[in-house]
């Protein structure tokens, strides 16, 4: 059975998963969108895997959205999301929460009819491995 670890950003909150994860959405829906600030959430699901918090589980706080099923958890020092279990009993992992590297990709894009119109033909974007140059440079970012 596979195993997985993971945290918040300040290592408050530690957890351990067991089991495998049945999909992996990236999710463009406008709640997530808000939820993490970017076009996207990752969040891999399972129905069968067992979450054991290993430190911080007084400190989880969680946020439904009146109204809607959409549910976050997170770390109320640093803000990192942190796995959540749903009304039915799934769970819900933001992948990039997770310490052990996965080898599964994204089952699907979801919710795409909301997806940000500047997340579009990305390919062609110029990459860098780091914090480019003129950043570094320039830390003041003036709107």
């Amino acid at each position: 059975m596979p195993n997985y670890l993971g945290s918040c950003l300040c290592g408050t909150i530690r957890f351990e998963i067991q089991g495998d994860f049945d999909q992996f959405f990236l999710c463009h829906c406008h709640h997530c969108q808000k939820d993490t600030g970017s076009a996207h959430a990752a969040n891999l699901f399972s129905s069968s895997a067992k979450l054991t918090w290993l430190t911080g589980a007084e400190a989880v706080t969680s946020f439904t959205l009146p109204g809607t099923r959409h549910t976050k958890c997170f770390c109320p020092l640093c803000g990192s999301a942190v796995p959540n279990i749903q009304a039915d009993g799934g769970l819900v992992v933001p992948a990039g929460c997770l310490d052990t590297d996965i080898s599964l990709r994204p089952t699907a894009h979801i919710f795409t009819a909301s997806k940000a119109i500047w997340d579009d033909g990305l390919d062609g974007v110029v990459k860098f491995e780091a914090l480019p140059s003129q950043i570094k440079e320039h830390r003041t970012v003036r709107f």
